[in-house]
């Protein structure tokens, strides 16, 4: 009787256990945020890796074109979770704060490469021997990468673009370069010392008054101090430079929004400005 009972329980436990198992293994799913992508670019002579967010409800069958949100620093690893988990808030029904969009995340290879101008100072040239390559990686976003994005996906005219620190000052360097690739711009911890911060002293289009595309631009920072160079420069006081110089743009079509956020510093400054940026730039519009 006593070894019935006992075989009883044991293959009661084991049946038990065993359909436990099957059951998690039937019911355990990945959990997907988005599609990867890799575009080969013929400019830079390299694979580059796209993390794409397609917001809820995206069907490439039907007549519904997004605006697209282009992010630097885009990896899994980097600031693509933490800036989709943003965008997905902020287009909540309850929220409705921007339009639902597609989110492009560039993953690095060579950030400093990419994101950088060339120098005259011969300290960040032995420091960074790599650096210089921003011409050709923006000639990438504008001649392979916006036209595959507008190709595959279902897109409309309204693109952004985001960037924090050395991707912060790409994207100030877009914006006085070529400034019709985006219409919005957000513009986080720019590292505007870089070669001693010669692109403040430059005079771009978009401070003409033929400038005729309506641009918004979103400067944030926070308390963040001296950069790394031998010549004293201020983060913040640097942005708040660039925001001036914007503001006294001749053009009725530019608008700038400055941002300066006290309790930040450079590695916090991202998620808090990105979240003020889509409140400032996408304003609620009074009845």
């Amino acid at each position: 009787m006593k070894s019935t009972l006992l075989f009883f329980l044991i293959f009661t436990t084991v049946v038990t256990s065993q359909n436990k198992k099957a059951l998690e293994k039937s019911t355990t799913k990945p959990f997907e945020l988005g599609v990867i992508e890799a575009i080969q670019s013929t400019i830079l002579s390299e694979k580059r890796i796209l993390n794409i967010y397609l917001p809820e409800g995206y069907q490439q069958n039907d007549t519904i074109q997004y605006a697209v949100i282009y992010l630097l620093d885009g990896g899994a690893d980097e600031d693509f979770i933490h800036t989709v988990g943003l965008v997905q808030y902020n287009t909540f029904s309850w929220i409705n704060r921007i339009p639902k969009s597609i989110v492009v995340g560039i993953a690095n290879t060579d950030r400093r490469r990419d994101f950088t101008f060339p120098t005259s100072i011969e300290e960040d040239k032995k420091r960074f021997p790599t650096t210089g390559g921003s011409s050709k990686f923006i000639d990438f976003i504008e001649k392979e990468l916006q036209p595959f994005i507008q190709g595959k996906y279902k897109t409309n005219h309204s693109k952004t673009i985001i960037g924090q620190s050395l991707g912060g000052l790409l994207v100030a360097e877009i914006l006085f370069t070529k400034p019709t690739l985006f219409d919005k711009y957000i513009i986080i911890s720019p590292s505007l010392w870089w070669n001693d911060g010669s692109l403040l002293k430059q005079n771009p289009e978009i401070l003409h008054e033929n400038f005729t595309q309506k641009t918004a631009v979103y400067i944030g920072v926070g308390k963040e101090g001296l950069a790394p160079t031998k010549n004293p420069h201020v983060m913040e006081v640097e942005a708040n430079l660039l925001s001036d110089k914007l503001k006294q743009t001749k053009s009725k079509n530019v608008k700038t929004y400055f941002d300066y956020m006290p309790e930040e510093d450079h590695a916090t400054s991202s998620h808090p400005a990105l979240f003020n940026a889509f409140r400032l730039l996408y304003p609620v519009k009074k009845n």
